[in-house]
């Protein structure tokens, strides 16, 4: 797979320009590397698996429009392109707001004071412009809103709350897009105590990857794990099944294609049994909760990581955080907002922050400490995304570049000229997705966990 040298020749073949601006208007360049640095990282993966019985080949690139291919997404300016989030000003800035759950409209009325009935937008724009990005950003993290001031990262502050510990996504991803792509260069540990000696690459083929993620960047990344031949099972409860499963059937299938899904209840002594011997019996095990929420599962990723574990752990600003966050607010928050001339932010993407995060866990689950240790990766989506803005050539403040009509199609110019605006394209399924706990006994006694 060939990287791209030019950040704007990889915005223009991602397909995530053709998503970005209003819908009246043409296509905008998102500011930084993300196109670039997602390219970089599945050039890594396949070099972490070229090796091996499964080699995994894919254009990360790609991968940060591909939902908007099977769903037919377009861009909306200050709407997200799945709809469920919005750009609103604040008295001191701009805002991402996202009603995405089925409580969130309750969610904001409490957040304004004001119950709410019908569409919630313009009470909370009414809101919004007497309160700071700040003060919105404490009041959503309580709430448990996905909500806080777009970036720069002098925003950042605000969103990790008090007492957050700095983080170091930004570091290890640019380590890992720098390195060479040969053996012992791989990505290291994020927010975690680094190991004693560099991490090597290692085959997953056989692997067990229990997955408790739900939505995109959690299951991208064991997608991932999956092509590269691990067994990957799903783990979902009665009462909180993955919301992907009520968006596009196909993208779903994508992602879940030739995994098991298994369902257990944590409330029941049974449930919660299985759920750790699950963990026990994982060779990597990927999550996107809160620790507080995995203890009362009665899970504890230490004590997995101290037995051996590798645990990827994706959340929106870190693990000391209780900040929650999905992709499109994580993008925007961290900066990646695409500038109008008068300042006015504008949505890059369809939620990138997902797939970037995606991508970059899944590179830290193909490394192992040298030592055979187990090994906690903290993946910051908010830091992930803040990593591609960071002296990146293009200034975050500076209106985006405005792609130029061409025929029947846009282009956006590069140092090698100028190169067409891609739509957003699509990988096939290789199967279907199981059903919901379809595999739930099966995978059990295949592992001896007893099944009642």
């Amino acid at each position: 797979m060939t990287v791209a040298a030019d950040p704007m020749a990889d915005w223009a073949s991602s397909g995530v320009v053709a998503l970005t601006g209003r819908p009246d208007g043409p296509p905008l360049v998102p500011p930084g590397l993300a196109a670039s640095r997602a390219r970089e990282l599945s050039a890594r993966i396949f070099a972490l698996t070229a090796g091996t019985a499964a080699p995994v080949r894919v254009d990360g690139a790609a991968l940060l429009a591909e939902r908007a291919a099977f769903t037919g997404h377009s861009r909306r300016g200050r709407t997200s392109a799945g709809g469920a989030c919005r750009l609103l000003s604040t008295s001191d800035g701009w805002a991402a707001v996202s009603c995405a759950r089925p409580d969130d409209p309750l969610l904001l009325g409490a957040l304004i004071g004001t119950e709410l009935t019908g569409d919630p937008w313009p009470a909370v724009e009414a809101w919004l412009r007497d309160h700071s990005g700040a003060e919105l950003a404490e009041r959503a993290t309580l709430l448990g809103l996905a909500a806080g001031p777009v970036g720069p990262r002098a925003a950042g502050a605000a969103l990790r709350g008090a007492g957050a510990a700095p983080r170091v996504a930004e570091a290890a991803l640019r380590e890992a897009c720098a390195a060479p792509h040969g053996p012992g260069a791989a990505l290291r540990a994020t927010g975690a105590a680094r190991p004693a000696a560099p991490p090597v690459p290692r085959p997953v083929d056989g692997m067990l990857v229990v997955d408790f993620s739900a939505l995109w960047a959690g299951p991208l990344c064991s997608h991932l794990l999956g092509l590269a031949g691990a067994r990957v099972v799903k783990v979902e409860t009665p009462t909180r099944p993955d919301g992907a499963r009520r968006g596009h059937p196909g993208f779903y299938r994508l992602l879940h294609a030739g995994h098991r899904s298994v369902v257990l209840d944590p409330d029941t002594p049974s449930g919660r049994h299985a759920l750790a011997a699950l963990v026990a019996a994982a060779d990597i095990v990927v999550e996107a909760s809160r620790p507080r929420a995995l203890a009362r599962f009665g899970l504890d990723a230490q004590a997995a990581v101290a037995a051996g574990t590798t645990w990827i752990s994706i959340t929106a600003a870190g693990r000391v955080s209780d900040r929650i966050g999905f992709g499109d607010d994580v993008a925007a928050t961290a900066g990646l907002v695409a500038r109008e001339p008068d300042g006015t932010p504008l949505f890059c993407g369809d939620a990138t922050a997902d797939p970037l995060t995606g991508l970059t866990a899944a590179t830290l689950a193909l490394t192992d400490p040298a030592d055979g240790t187990g090994i906690l990766h903290d993946v910051a989506m908010t830091d992930v995304v803040a990593a591609t803005l960071d002296g990146a050539p293009q200034d975050p403040h500076r209106p985006a570049t405005v792609a130029r009509r061409t025929g029947t199609g846009w282009a956006v110019e590069t140092s090698e000229g100028w190169v067409p605006v891609a739509r957003p394209r699509r990988r096939e399924p290789a199967g279907d997705a199981p059903l919901m706990g379809e595999h739930t006994t099966e995978v059990l006694r295949g592992l001896g966990i007893p099944t009642a």
